[in-house]
């Protein structure tokens, strides 16, 4: 078969999905302030991974491969725009200050019970005419890591940024606009 821009344009879907089409949400269990603005200021995040483990059978000299566990080994990293209220980056120290203090080393949280520090996030992937082609919930997310906020005097024309590292227990695709599909 010879080739034919034609064909491939046709095969691809609403042609292509587009990575800059997206939206975080995350709830914050401290300081639920910052969770209307959060979509607003996170300018980077990624679709997750995941890895279907293998075990190797051995018999008489050769091996079968069977399915093992499923991990999530990425944390899950986003980029945050700082505006100058700090909003989101405040909301999100204090729930990593509630996980454990900085000075006490103490919990800040009624119980030791991890369901009150993590959380769910959503990441909501759109089609080019605003419906959702899908949306992944991480289940059991809590900050692991706040970054730096570069200063400088020849930082000019630019806003600030930061990065939080989360870690989550698992993630699920639920349905969206067009897919129609679910998986769990």
């Amino acid at each position: 078969m010879a080739f034919s821009v034609t064909d491939f344009r046709s095969k691809l879907t609403g042609g292509g999905a587009l990575p800059t089409l997206f939206q975080v949400n995350i709830d914050n269990p401290v300081d639920p302030s910052a969770d209307a603005i959060t979509p607003f200021m996170v300018k980077a995040a990624q679709i997750p991974s995941s890895t279907l483990g293998l075990i190797n059978i051995p018999y008489m000299g050769r091996k079968i491969k069977v399915k093992g566990d499923r991990t999530f080994d990425e944390p899950w990293t986003v980029t945050i725009i700082n505006d100058e209220d700090n909003l989101v980056r405040n909301a999100v120290e204090t729930w990593s200050n509630a996980i454990n203090a900085h000075e006490s080393n103490t919990l800040g949280f009624e119980s030791t019970n991890p369901e009150e520090y993590k959380v769910q996030a959503q990441v909501h992937q759109y089609s080019k005419d605003g419906s959702i082609l899908r949306t992944y919930n991480f289940v059991g997310m809590w900050p692991s890591e706040i970054s730096t906020i570069e200063l400088g005097w020849e930082n000019n024309d630019t806003i600030e940024e930061f990065t939080v590292t989360f870690q989550y227990d698992y993630w699920e695709i639920s349905a969206g606009g067009r897919t129609g599909q679910s998986t769990s």
